[in-house]
């Protein structure tokens, strides 16, 4: 079986070999013979096709031996079956297409179209469109037209198979063959079947197409509009361009063209123009008449109905150029003459300008007066306050309480207006002779006043009390308690000079200024709380002071020793019984008792809370505190660091904390009714908690100021440390920014020459006593306060003389010789007040021309006066230019009116005679002046031609500036001053309510004494003595150190033994004053040292629980038994 099969695939594979070669051959015969071979089994063989086998086979291997690259390739048995099946399928498809072309044809040539359509789609397989029949008809027809007949054509028909075999056709016979007949001719007038089914599926095509547009017809639409916007820009950016690059050319051409055409026109124009020149002029002159016309009524309405606007803008167009021209008059570096011309009217003191200086004036005299008054009556209120404390404890009589009452009483009513009336018949009311000696005078206190060198000096050559005193009344008052800003500005020039004198003469550790009682700061200190009668520490502090006041439960109690003893108290009186507790413990027992621990912590959490609400009221108070406060503390800096460069910054800022705070400041908190900080009724107290709950607060701050830790006997609070730390952190920066402060001279915009062009002399309101002591002191000390012998001080000390007395001073008459209370009367003249209006010995006079600068003050007025009446780009010019007669006339109404203006001005405000003749030359004889006053300026180089005497035109640009800035603060000094004064008044109310308190209390004294003992009779003017009493004599106490420590007085003295104690002697001497003693020491009769001693210090020692004091830096004294014995031996019956 197997022997079988191998045997017939190898005649298979025989087979397969001759039909190759067969088809290599190419003989069709051939070829068909091997493929009817049995042995080859193959399939649908049939002879009829074996020319078209034949074709297939071939190419089929042609196409194997190409795939395969090998020329020796043979087709296999599956090949060739697939080749004969191929071409079998073809010659029946080119059977059934020969068939369709023929029907088609025979149908054309008919005309028949109904079986068209069913042709193609049976014989051509064609998916043809129904409703396209007859348009498939129609195309076919017209091609057909178009073919070309062959008259030897035959009927066959010739079709291409697959693109390379040929197949023929008979349509008469219906007979086909691959093998073209002999002598046959093909039909060349019939449709091949290709072009059938080319035009069948055109047709179809452009039906198909014709749908799909007519569906999209919108969006075709849109494509088409915008393919053609796409050409139009395509052409518009074309010729665009192309148009500019011509564009020179079609310039060009335009150009010639617009030029020939105007041209021509001109000409003819010009022809008519020419020939009827008359009749054009008349019509032109009436047009322009009637266009002028009516644009002028159109333009006077357009006014009246915008008349508020038009005033509007030439108001803002007026004040834009007015302020253009005042930025550059004080910003230019060299302001134009022109400008200055606008604003030299400026320089003119009108009505309002004397009224004002005149109420400043008036207001500053009501102001200085006030303040004296004020602080005598304050001295007296205080004595009344220790008069009637002694007279509670019944150490001296009724009689002296009533008799400094009336004396009170009458100072109260009628001080201020014999201050006032006194001035008035002071220096008119003296003679020629005195006028003169108080015009040298007003010279000496001038200098004293702009020199401070000379006060710095004398202060630290008196004694601490002498000059303690001397400060408060006469530097003061030469200062007018610093009522403007000039004399403040000179206040704190002197403040200035005399710590830095004091720094460093007296100065030789840097915490001196903090054990120690500075001259200068406590004299700034006392000053800034209020001698002006404005109390800056009130505003301050005020509203805070008056919060922790006002809070009844805020109970602050850092001592834990009180807080024990109020719990004890507090349990005996909830339980009714006596406690068990010890009452007297110390402070380690206080503190361990749980309950103490926590009212102390709760005590510390409210001191916290209260502290920085003070801190916040003072950290954002910055800029109310007084300039000259932080002036001083920025001077006080700067001096210690020059004196002691090696000082730290903290250093530095913890003695300007000493003085900012703990010397300004804590004072006002501990005791703010002492400050004015709080109103106070007269007879109110501040109760004993509110001021517990003040001083922890301003122990907190102290410590927090100056840096210092809770540490030994308050190592309770030590749990604020690190809040003390912090808060330290806080008051540095406060002190760096409060010596953040400008110059005087910048703050006040004040300088050496100010005195010589401001319309009012200074004025000081000074008694005859305070002149007479400070000459007496400046001759005592002159040889250490001008050391040279040509200084100014002694040529004034020298003129003046002696020192006069009273009544030398005022004239022989003054007072009656034979008057029995004549010391009386010359001690109250003695405080009679008198203005001085200061004025510098060393001015410039009439002739003199040595004072460069009044000559250009001088000259500045002059060229003032030239230039308001003759304008003029340049000085030289408006000089050397003639004036017309028109600015005579206007120049001599402005001295008339100056003149008139001159009659009604103060006596004290007028200007000097030379000035004032100036004023009234004719306005020649000025520019001839000016020109001489320039020469000579210009050789002391403070002017120059070269600049066209640019520097004299700034010089009056800044006197203008400077005159605007003092009106200026001449109305804030009068609101300020209207303050003061009525800070002052309120404050005289107090006092005056303080004065009936005290009179109400005494009639009541007064009252109860003639009930109780009908026998004494009082009077109250003082002439009768109560019946029975015997007139107090002053006679001193002398006691030996030996006896007073028998009494129990003197406990020790240092460096001296008890057994010695007789060798020493004190010898207590009362005052003048009720209440002040002078205690002297002598040992073995030689005097060492003496102490002043007031008693109203002992009694406040003795409220504040101080039982031994120091006496002499060496005597301890029990201060008790010290006030008993004042009270026995002094205020005894």
């Amino acid at each position: 079986m197997v022997n079988m099969q191998i045997q017939e695939e190898n005649e298979r594979i025989i087979a397969i070999g001759h039909i190759n070669e067969a088809i290599d051959q190419g003989n069709p015969e051939k070829t068909l013979e091997t493929l009817l071979l049995p042995t080859a089994k193959l399939q649908d063989v049939r002879p009829v096709n074996a020319r078209h086998y034949q074709d297939v086979l071939h190419h089929a291997k042609a196409q194997k031996c190409k795939d395969s690259q090998d020329e020796s390739a043979v087709l296999w048995l599956d090949e060739i079956q697939k080749g004969i099946s191929d071409a079998n399928r073809n010659i029946k498809e080119a059977e059934i297409l020969a068939l369709g072309t023929s029907m088609i044809n025979k149908s054309l040539e008919k005309g028949d179209s109904q079986p068209v359509l069913m042709i193609l789609q049976s014989k051509f397989g064609l998916r043809v469109i129904p409703e396209c029949a007859e348009t498939y008809f129609k195309a076919l027809s017209e091609a057909k037209k178009l073919k070309t007949k062959d008259s030897n054509e035959s009927p066959w028909i010739k079709l291409v198979m697959k693109d390379m075999c040929d197949y023929y056709y008979n349509v008469e016979t219906e007979e086909g063959t691959c093998v073209a007949p002999e002598g046959v001719v093909p039909k060349t007038s019939w449709l091949t079947g290709q072009e059938i089914q080319s035009i069948v599926g055109q047709v179809t095509a452009d039906y198909n197409r014709e749908q799909l547009w007519l569906a999209n017809e919108n969006l075709i639409v849109q494509l088409q509009a915008r393919a053609r916007g796409f050409l139009v820009r395509k052409n518009y950016e074309e010729r665009k361009a192309y148009l500019q690059t011509q564009e020179p050319s079609a310039v060009k051409i335009q150009a010639f063209w617009k030029g020939y055409k105007q041209r021509k026109s001109y000409v003819d124009r010009l022809k008519v123009l020419q020939g009827n020149v008359a009749a054009i002029i008349k019509i032109q002159s009436w047009v322009k008449m009637w266009l002028t016309k009516r644009a002028y009524r159109k333009r006077l309405q357009y006014f009246k109905d915008h008349n508020e606007e038009i005033v509007k803008i030439q108001a803002f167009l007026r004040a834009n150029k007015a302020r253009e021209d005042y930025r550059t008059l004080i910003g230019a570096e060299n302001p134009p003459l022109t400008v200055l011309r606008k604003f030299a009217y400026l320089l003119d003191q009108s009505d309002l300008d004397f009224q004002e200086e005149l109420e400043v004036t008036r207001l500053r005299e009501e102001v200085v007066t006030k303040i004296r008054s004020n602080q005598q009556l304050e001295k007296d209120l205080n004595l009344m306050d220790i008069k009637i404390g002694l007279l509670v404890k019944n150490r001296i009589t009724l009689q002296d309480v009533v008799l400094h009452s009336k004396k009170l009483n009458k100072k109260s009513k009628s001080q201020l207006e014999e201050m006032v009336m006194v001035d008035k018949q002071g220096i008119k009311g003296l003679s020629k002779e005195r006028r003169k000696k108080l015009e040298a005078y007003q010279h000496l206190f001038y200098l004293l006043q702009t020199n401070p060198t000379y006060l710095a000096k004398l202060i630290f050559q008196m004694p601490q009390n002498k000059s303690t005193k001397f400060m408060d009344t006469v530097i003061f008052t030469l200062y007018n308690y610093a009522s403007n800003q000039r004399e403040e500005y000179l206040l704190l020039k002197l403040f200035k000079t005399a710590l830095k004198e004091e720094i460093n003469s007296k100065v030789d550790q840097i915490q001196d200024i903090v054990t120690g009682n500075p001259t200068v700061i406590k004299m700034v200190v006392s000053f800034n709380r209020g001698a002006r009668g404005q109390n800056t520490l009130r505003q301050l502090l005020a509203p805070v002071v008056k919060d922790i006041m006002d809070d009844k439960s805020l109970i602050i109690n850092t001592s834990p020793v009180d807080v024990y003893k109020a719990w004890v108290n507090q349990l005996e009186m909830q339980t009714g019984e006596a406690s068990k507790l010890p009452y007297d413990v110390t402070t380690e027992q206080a503190l361990t008792h749980t309950e103490v621990v926590n009212k102390l912590e709760s005590s510390i959490q409210s001191l916290r809370a209260v502290t920085d609400k003070v801190l916040t009221s003072i950290f954002s108070s910055l800029n109310l505190m007084p300039y000259g406060m932080r002036y001083i503390a920025k001077v006080l800096k700067s001096s210690l660091h020059e004196k002691f460069p090696d000082a730290t910054e903290d250093e530095l800022l913890k003695i300007v904390g000493n003085l900012l705070y703990y010397r300004y400041m804590n004072p006002a908190i501990v005791a703010p009714d002492g400050f004015d900080i709080i109103d106070m009724t007269a007879g109110g107290q501040i109760h004993p908690d509110q001021r517990r709950n003040l001083g922890s607060v301003a122990k907190v701050l102290q410590h927090a100021a100056s840096n210092k830790l809770f540490e030994g006997e308050s190592e309770h609070l030590s749990s604020m440390n690190t809040y003390l730390s912090q808060t330290y952190q806080k008051f540095r920066n406060f002190f760096q920014s409060a010596c953040d402060v400008p110059e005087p001279e910048e703050k006040f915009n004040i300088d050496e020459y100010s005195d010589m062009v401001t319309l009012s002399k200074p004025i000081i309101y000074i008694s005859i006593e305070e002149i007479i002591n400070t000459h007496s002191l400046l001759l005592e000390h002159q040889d250490a306060i001008a050391t040279e012998p040509n200084d100014l001080l002694n040529e004034l000390l020298e003129g003046l003389g002696p020192v006069p007395d009273v009544e030398s001073f005022l004239g022989e008459g003054a007072v009656d010789p034979n008057d029995p209370n004549r010391e009386s009367t010359l001690n109250q003249l003695a405080k009679t007040e008198i203005s001085l209006s200061l004025t510098s010995k060393y001015e410039l006079r009439e002739g003199e021309d040595q004072d460069l600068q009044s000559l250009m003050i001088k000259t500045k007025r002059l060229i003032v006066d030239v230039i308001r009446t003759q304008p003029g780009d340049m000085l030289l010019e408006i000089l050397e230019t003639p004036a017309t007669a028109q600015q005579e006339s206007e120049h001599l109404k402005i001295v008339e009116k100056r003149a008139i203006l001159d009659s009604k001005t103060p006596e004290k405000m007028k200007h000097s005679q030379s000035i004032f003749e100036d004023g009234q030359l004719p306005i020649e004889q000025k520019k001839r002046k000016i020109q001489r006053n320039l020469r000579t300026l210009e050789q002391a180089g403070l002017v120059s031609s070269a600049t066209k005497y640019q520097e004299i035109i700034n010089e009056i640009a800044k006197d203008i500036r400077n005159q605007r800035r003092y009106r200026h603060h001449r109305k804030a000094e009068l609101v300020k001053l209207q303050q003061t004064l009525n800070a002052l008044n309120s404050k005289t109310a107090f006092y005056e309510e303080q004065i009936n308190y005290y009179n109400t209390y005494i009639k009541t004294c007064l009252d109860n004494l003639t009930r109780k003992n009908s026998r004494r009779s009082i009077k109250l003017d003082g002439k009768d003595e109560v019946k029975g009493s015997k007139k107090m004599k002053h006679a001193s106490l002398k006691y030996t150190a030996a006896r007073l420590h028998e009494k129990g007085v003197i406990l020790e003295i240092e460096d001296l033994q008890t057994n010695q104690f007789k060798n020493v002697m004190f010898d207590i001497t009362p005052g003048e004053e009720v209440g002040d003693f002078e205690i002297k020491a002598k040992f073995l009769g030689v005097e060492m040292e003496k102490v002043q001693l007031h008693f109203q210090d002992l009694l406040q020692m003795q409220y504040e629980g101080v039982a031994v004091m120091k006496m002499f830096d060496k005597a301890k004294v029990n201060v008790n038994l010290l006030i008993f014995l004042l009270n026995k031996k002094f205020y005894g019956k």
